[in-house]
């Protein structure tokens, strides 16, 4: 057996409405439909974020975190800083790569889900 890309990832949120309009008006999400106001949709670079509220107690906490790229992570931090998104982690390096660094920030989205910015920044010349 050997699986392909991810194709949808869950995301749990207790009111879907309020998840939907933060994913599409801060961070700039595609919605691609809606069912029974109780899912929704929406494109992430391919792969497809389902918004719903727990179906049982068990799953009535935050999700796994998501980790978005984008290429000005400085830029980005004071975009949601500005748009009142609660940071867990302001933007620190994780790791030196020969070729980058890897830098990530943390935030929590409207139903208190931990999401992640990071960047690969790239080395100056001659340092």
């Amino acid at each position: 057996m050997t699986v392909g890309r991810i194709a949808q990832i869950a995301v749990l949120a207790r009111d879907v409405a309020v998840s939907v309009a933060f994913y599409r008006d801060v961070l700039g999400l595609k919605p691609l439909f809606t069912v029974n106001e109780r899912l929704a949709f929406m494109d992430c670079g391919g792969v497809r974020l389902m918004f719903s509220p727990p179906e049982i107690a068990e799953l009535d906490h935050p999700a796994s975190i998501l980790y978005f790229t984008v290429g000005d992570l400085d830029g980005a931090h004071q975009a949601l800083a500005a748009r009142g998104v609660p940071c867990e982690q302001s933007p620190q390096l994780v790791a030196r790569m020969p070729d980058h660094e890897l830098w990530i920030a943390e935030y929590r989205d409207p139903a208190r889900n931990i999401f992640a910015l990071m960047c690969e920044k790239r080395a100056a010349r001659g340092a």
